[in-house]
């Protein structure tokens, strides 16, 4: 169906002018991956391969952190920045909250201001990163650590980092599809060869004979496994929970009643990228100091509840998922703009009160479909580190999960965008050829 869908719409030239736009963005983005950070001996981060954290930027940086490349921050500052600025617009900073309801002006403000939030965090970031895994890698990451070295350091990649949310918008404004997504998308795609291997290498390099019809069967499996999963995952992010409406004031001729259409997960992929940073930092920062002093025995205890592969980690791992969805769904349907947006169209929802009444309808509603969106976003996060430790694969299969959930939601957006762009197309062809 997809390559159908691309095929029709290649033949448009607005569309193909789109993609080839958006595909020119994120070549220039892919050489700048390869672009290391003057005064960086990236070959230091070899050893640091398994680190949980290293892996998590490698992610959501499009895989730019593991060569730790002038865009090794991605748009990660830029993400962290934008949901900072969606919490303090929850009737926390005043000045955000009046800006969100002034329609497009205040939409540019808040723009501008995620963009000055993002700028210091990238450079707070930067620094900070820098300085942890010199720590922890034994050969040197910086040759000449002082504070001008670090400085020069963060002033370029701030300016990368700005640079890569410059691309992500031009995707957004004159290509194909949401520019973060497509940037974060590349990158996973870019990754996919080098997972693949270390699983060949895993199963297939200097295993015996006898065991190589054990490693087909496996491999087998694991790509039914794999497929079965995949349309679990379409299945849900599609899903949605249809609420009735009805309308007192209506156009000649326009239909009575319609339906608000909740998503069964409202939270998207965001809870699990949070719950991995938040397990990702203590335990980078928990092998900071055991590196530094390894007298410290708690230090590997406390370790292992931010350690994926352990139990404990997976349990913690699982709740701040959890935690993170309910909150974030929260962020994204706010229950008191909706019920006033209804009321202020004149709609209202089959049996229940404007107002008020509706406000604690879709309250409660959202309480039922984050737990949908919580139990489904933790199967899909923790089974691949399951399968990771059931079967000794390498580290980069435990975050097949999240990555696995970024793929799948681009692509359904870009489904959604290209069916919407032959759509256009054909209402314009009809009313063109009406005159």
């Amino acid at each position: 169906m997809f390559f159908k869908l691309l095929i029709e719409a290649l033949k448009v030239k607005q569309v193909r002018s789109k993609i080839l736009f958006t595909l020119f963005i994120i070549l220039v983005f892919r050489v700048g991956t390869h672009i290391t950070v003057p005064g960086i001996n990236a070959k230091a981060l070899d050893e640091l391969s398994n680190l949980s954290f290293l892996n998590m930027l490698s992610l959501v940086s499009g895989n730019a952190m593991k060569n730790f490349s002038v865009f090794a921050l991605g748009v990660s500052p830029y993400i962290t920045a934008s949901i900072v600025v969606q919490l303090l617009q929850m009737d926390i900073y005043p000045k955000f909250v009046e800006w969100g309801k002034q329609g497009e002006v205040g939409r540019r403000k808040l723009n501008q201001a995620t963009r000055w939030i993002s700028l210091f965090l990238a450079f707070v970031q930067s620094i900070v990163i820098t300085g942890g895994f010199e720590a922890l890698a034994s050969a040197n990451l910086v040759p000449n650590p002082t504070w001008q070295t670090y400085l020069v350091i963060g002033m370029i990649m701030t300016a990368g980092s700005m640079i890569v949310v410059w691309l992500g918008e031009q995707i957004s404004d004159k290509g194909y599809g949401n520019g973060v997504s497509m940037i974060i998308f590349s990158g996973i795609v870019s990754s996919i060869p080098d997972m693949l291997y270390s699983l060949y290498e895993d199963k297939f390099v200097n295993v015996s004979s006898d065991r190589l019809t054990s490693s087909y069967i496996f491999v087998g499996i694991m790509i039914i496994a794999v497929l079965a999963i995949i349309m679990f995952t379409t299945f849900v992010q599609q899903a949605e929970y249809k609420i009735p409406i009805q309308y007192t004031k209506l156009a000649q001729g326009a239909p009575s009643t319609s339906y608000l259409p909740l998503k069964v997960n409202p939270a998207g992929v965001i809870p699990v990228i949070f719950a991995s940073s938040i397990t990702a930092v203590p335990s980078a920062l928990i092998q900071f100091f055991s590196a530094r002093n390894q007298n410290l025995s708690w230090l590997s205890k406390l370790n292992d509840f931010f350690v994926t592969t352990t139990p404990s980690g997976m349990l913690v791992y699982l709740g701040l998922i959890i935690l993170f969805t309910f909150f974030y769904t929260f962020v994204q349907v706010n229950p008191e703009k909706t019920a006033e947006n209804l009321q202020k169209s004149a709609a209202y929802i089959h049996g229940v009160r404007p107002g008020r009444e509706t406000e604690k309808y879709l309250t409660n509603l959202l309480r039922h479909l984050s737990l949908v969106g919580a139990l489904f976003l933790g199967f899909v996060a923790i089974l691949p580190i399951l399968a990771q430790n059931a079967f000794g694969l390498s580290n980069a299969v435990a975050l097949g999960g999240t990555s696995l959930l970024i793929l799948i939601s681009t692509a359904i957006e870009g489904i959604k965008q290209l069916e919407g762009y032959l759509l256009k197309r054909k209402y314009t062809g009809f009313m063109i050829g009406s005159k």
